[in-house]
């Protein structure tokens, strides 16, 4: 691995058999559910402040900085949703970088 890579970059230091056990772990399950229902919990958030601003009438500023907020949660569950198909990602591409 070049050294900006690991400056800058992910580093994986599991194993692509470790990472595949990890996925079918219990753990793994139970981290997936929790993540599921934080973004069901912020998507029913969002529809509120969408269904709140209609009849209270807020200012434009607070409901935008808040549904910015709560997309910026669901990027980020979305994101660790994915995280060990990342780290696939990044143990492939570092083993084409080792070949080169």
């Amino acid at each position: 691995m070049d050294k900006e890579r690991q400056e800058f970059g992910i580093v994986v230091n599991a194993t692509r058999s470790q990472i595949r056990e990890f996925r079918e772990s219990i753990l793994w399950k139970d981290i997936k559910r929790e993540l599921s229902v934080w973004s069901k919990g912020f998507d029913e958030e969002m529809k509120t402040i969408v269904d709140d601003a209609e009849t209270n009438n807020p200012s434009t500023a607070s409901v935008l900085l808040h549904l910015g907020d709560l997309n910026g949660r669901m990027k980020a569950v979305s994101y660790m949703l994915n995280i060990l198909d990342v780290f696939i990602d990044v143990l492939d591409a570092d083993k084409e970088n080792d070949d080169k």
